[in-house]
């Protein structure tokens, strides 16, 4: 377990794999989660990348003004619809992108991207569909 934010930043720029993979795969607390983004907002693309991350960490990072870390969230399975409903509207088209090649994504969210203003996520969007036979 992850038990600072110190921690997780030395764990995420160490040299040593298998410290590095601690910073992808290991818990930690709500509070060190977010201490390490009040502390090292740098850090916050490697947060979100986090397997383990709980979703209100999550839902905090939607409004992050870096589009990658948007992105990274919207690729995440685990993230719930409401999640999906904040980044369905995001700005950015790479991160309507990840969400609508999202497998997790709820057919509600589909059917709002099917109308994207972008041609690429129309297309991805009406191929899910079609294969899932969703009616």
């Amino acid at each position: 377990m992850i038990t600072s934010a110190d921690e997780f930043y030395h764990l995420r720029t160490s040299e040593k794999q298998e410290e590095y993979l601690r910073a992808a795969w290991d818990e930690a607390t709500i509070e060190v989660w977010h201490e390490v983004l009040a502390k090292y907002p740098d850090m916050s693309f490697w947060v979100a990348h986090n397997k383990t991350v709980p979703l209100e960490v999550l839902r905090a990072l939607c409004d992050h003004p870096e589009w990658r870390v948007r992105s990274i969230i919207a690729s995440k399975n685990k993230i719930s619809e409401d999640i999906q409903m904040i980044l369905v509207k995001d700005n950015e088209s790479l991160v309507r992108s990840s969400l609508a090649r999202n497998k997790k994504a709820t057919l509600k969210i589909l059917q709002m991207l099917i109308n994207d203003e972008d041609e690429e996520i129309r297309e991805i969007v009406k191929k899910r569909i079609e294969e899932n036979n969703y009616r």
